[in-house]
């Protein structure tokens, strides 16, 4: 079953299928897929649209879903100058530049993952740092995309998430976690000054279990809560129960802001959709 959960214009009168620059972005993963439109002319965002997937983490019931939002969503019909694709998963692992094979794929996610025989993996050098990103795609729906597209770029969210951090705060003096949420889910990477110290990923049923692994990854750190940054951005906002139970925790907690200025939600959260705006 598919979801619309919201869907905003920012001009509606506008037609999206005269605009052969238009640049679409979507983000997937397996319980939401997500997608906005850049206008190509005034390098501005035209539309964004999110749904949730109940997919019963099949892979074939993805692919089922993610058909018929292509059906039914009147803004994935154009024909786009170009698209990328970000796959939001925790089939993910950072090896060191200096120690990559790319004949050794299989070998770094063997030991976080179960790996099956025909799963593909691929893998993302991450700009500006000296990380190769090695993660298993939502292929399946790439295949598709392929079809639809005739050509796309993706990557692995992580590598949108850790490569827009390492270069926006690239002279970062603090002990700064980040935290971007999507879903029921979220992404964790923690800096000393400028300098990653880990990325994991988590997923929370609770707000108890929300807050856990992030005290949990300050302890790992030996990193004071009194002390450390705390930054969120993604599906949280400030009048949630998950942020007061983090507010009770960290003393220095704040919302990422977005410097390109998009500000689609309802509500102008600008730290809102990380990943997606910035893919």
């Amino acid at each position: 079953m598919t979801k619309l959960i919201e869907q905003i214009k920012t001009n509606k009168g506008s037609n999206y299928t005269s605009n052969k620059e238009n640049h679409l972005s979507i983000q997937l993963s397996l319980d939401g897929f997500s997608f906005c439109i850049y206008n190509g002319e005034t390098q501005a965002l035209e539309a964004y649209s999110t749904y949730e997937l109940q997919t019963g983490g099949s892979p074939y019931k993805h692919l089922e879903l993610i058909k018929e939002i292509f059906e039914t969503d009147e803004l994935l019909e154009p024909v786009y100058k170009s698209v990328s694709v970000s796959h939001f998963n925790n089939l993910v692992t950072q090896v060191p530049k200096a120690f990559f094979n790319i004949e050794e794929l299989s070998s770094y996610l063997q030991y976080s993952i179960k790996i099956l025989e025909d799963d593909y993996i691929t893998y993302d050098e991450i700009s500006g740092t000296e990380i190769i990103n090695v993660y298993i795609p939502f292929v399946n729906i790439n295949n598709f995309l392929l079809d639809r597209f005739g050509s796309f770029v993706f990557k692995h969210s992580s590598t949108v998430f850790i490569e827009k951090i390492a270069q926006e705060f690239k002279h970062n003096d603090q002990d700064t976690i980040f935290v971007n949420v999507y879903n029921s889910s979220y992404e964790l990477l923690a800096l000393k000054g400028n300098k990653l110290q880990l990325f994991n990923s988590f997923t929370f049923n609770t707000k108890e279990d929300f807050i856990y692994y992030i005290l949990f990854t300050a302890e790992q750190l030996d990193w004071n809560p009194e002390e450390f940054s705390l930054i969120l951005m993604g599906d949280i906002e400030k009048d949630s129960e998950i942020y007061n139970t983090v507010y009770n925790y960290v003393r220095n907690v704040s919302f990422y802001k977005n410097s390109k200025g998009y500000t689609l939600m309802k509500d102008n959260s600008a730290h809102a959709h990380f990943t997606l705006l910035n893919s």
